[in-house]
């Protein structure tokens, strides 16, 4: 079930009707009917998947349960290694079994030998790359013992199920989501407010912004051969920006839908295209990600807290598993590669932790060097995003290549009059961002210190906007991961 569709427009207030008004009294009840109304939202698409959303949270309780009793070393890492090897193997057969079998027939062909092997025709399961570093969150800290386990089976369901984050995130920790289940939950008017308001920003983003600059790009990146090198530079540009809208937007949906049942998730994305180094962007895009990856994998690795060259080793390790997280595809891979390539400069002088508060914090604008810092981690994330969006290896390279070889790149602000109703949503967008860097969102504190008639107008102004722009009803980029 898509945020932006009918379905979904129908689906919220029904169940938060149930919510408040029927199950209010009664906490289990409360869970089980997010247990339900999670299943129904998820088996939209295709029900057939459910079993694997039970069967993972079957294991995982279990394994939860296991790891409190046993004290034996031995046996802690049988039952950690069994939730591990059952939930990414779910993973790996279901994301990556074909890109394996292609690889490993493409090898054998290389050295002069060609064997038989049948690929399958397998459909993969929307937000199982999710869902799947959720449970793993959880045995790994009951594992480490930074989290008691529940016996609170239904409370648990409903946290590896929960609707809102379900198929894109944000990858809730246990620690955060889980002792919501638990607790007594009160309406809370100004919480809901604010969650609609959030919801509001999220779908302006997804419907105005990235379904808008979706058309281009795809129009512009499956016609690579007849466009000039300034089109290609433009198609990037709006590649950049629909997925920002497209993945942030799902976020601040997710975020907005929960605080309206009581729930409070992470912050997924602040305002990464204003960061000055490429350190500074992680930190801020795709955050639930960035610090799964960083908690149970880099840190483990020794982090940067070991010599440089195996500070740089495990650099490249989680950026390149980080790109490969993303899709079975060498794109992706090389994409995860280049971030690396970004980063390693600042870890090898010690600076990658020096932009950690918000580019001209209480000034309205930036000076010149931070501008400067901005514009160059803004060029690389954008030349990174073609390797993201190319449908292989040589597409991008071929894109690329149609940029440098054509010199029409040079004269980039004349497509500006093409496409100039969707540039101009888009810098209206990056100011309203600019004004609310310092928020959760970007019209948080905008809208929310205006005086009724402004604040009033400003959601309506949105509404508008959605209306207008909101005919190119697509699915959400991170669905496919």
């Amino acid at each position: 079930m898509l945020f932006n569709s009918l379905d979904f427009a129908i689906f919220l207030p029904v169940v938060f009707a149930f919510y408040w008004f029927i199950t209010n009294r009664n906490l289990n009840l409360q869970n089980l009917l997010i247990v339900a109304a999670s299943y129904i939202f998820y088996g939209w698409w295709d029900w057939r998947f459910l079993g694997l959303i039970v069967f993972s949270t079957i294991i995982d309780y279990l394994v939860g349960l296991k790891l409190r009793k046993e004290k034996s070393v031995v046996y802690r890492k049988v039952f950690l290694w069994t939730s591990i090897l059952v939930n990414l193997g779910l993973l790996g057969f279901f994301k990556y079994y074909n890109f394996f079998l292609d690889n490993f027939l493409t090898a054998f062909i290389f050295f002069g030998q060609e064997i038989e092997a049948t690929s399958l025709n397998i459909i993969l399961p929307v937000g199982i790359s999710f869902y799947t570093f959720q449970t793993l969150s959880y045995t790994i800290d009951i594992y480490r013992k930074k989290l008691e386990p529940t016996d609170n089976f239904l409370a648990f369901s409903a946290f590896v199920s929960f609707f809102p984050q379900l198929v894109a995130g944000p990858i809730e920790r246990a620690s955060n989501l889980l002792p919501q289940f638990d607790e007594k939950r009160s309406f809370d008017y100004s919480r809901a407010v604010d969650g609609m308001r959030q919801i509001l920003w999220g779908l302006s983003k997804k419907i105005v912004i990235a379904d808008n600059c979706a058309e281009y790009a795809n129009s512009i990146f499956n016609n690579v051969d007849d466009q000039s090198g300034g089109t290609l530079v433009l198609g990037a540009l709006f590649f950049t920006f629909q997925i920002y809208g497209d993945f942030s937007g799902y976020s601040d949906i997710a975020i907005g839908t929960s605080r309206l049942f009581g729930f409070r998730l992470t912050q997924n994305f602040s305002f990464p295209y204003f960061s000055r180094d490429i350190a500074e962007f992680w930190r801020r895009w795709h955050i639930s990600l960035s610090t799964w990856f960083r908690d149970y994998l880099y840190i483990p690795l020794g982090g940067s807290r070991v010599n440089k060259y195996k500070a740089i080793r495990n650099t490249f390790i989680i950026f390149i598993v980080s790109g490969f997280w993303h899709g079975a595809s060498w794109t992706f891979v090389f994409w995860g590669l280049l971030n690396a390539i970004y980063f390693v400069p600042l870890l090898i002088t010690n600076s990658n932790r020096k932009h950690l508060d918000t580019v001209a914090k209480g000034r309205i604008i930036p000076n010149s060097k931070e501008f400067l810092k901005m514009l160059i981690t803004f060029s690389l994330t954008v030349f990174a995003w073609i390797f993201f969006r190319a449908e292989n290896m040589d597409h991008a390279l071929n894109y690329i290549s149609g940029i440098y070889n054509d010199p029409g790149t040079l004269l980039l602000f004349s497509l500006y009059w093409k496409h100039n109703t969707i540039i101009t949503l888009i810098i209206i967008f990056l100011v309203i961002e600019w004004i609310g860097r310092e928020d959760q969102y970007g019209i948080e504190k905008i809208v929310a210190r205006r005086a009724w008639p402004v604040r009033h107008s400003i959601y309506y102004l949105l509404i508008f906007a959605i209306y207008c722009f909101g005919d190119k009803e697509q699915e959400f980029i991170y669905f496919q991961f």
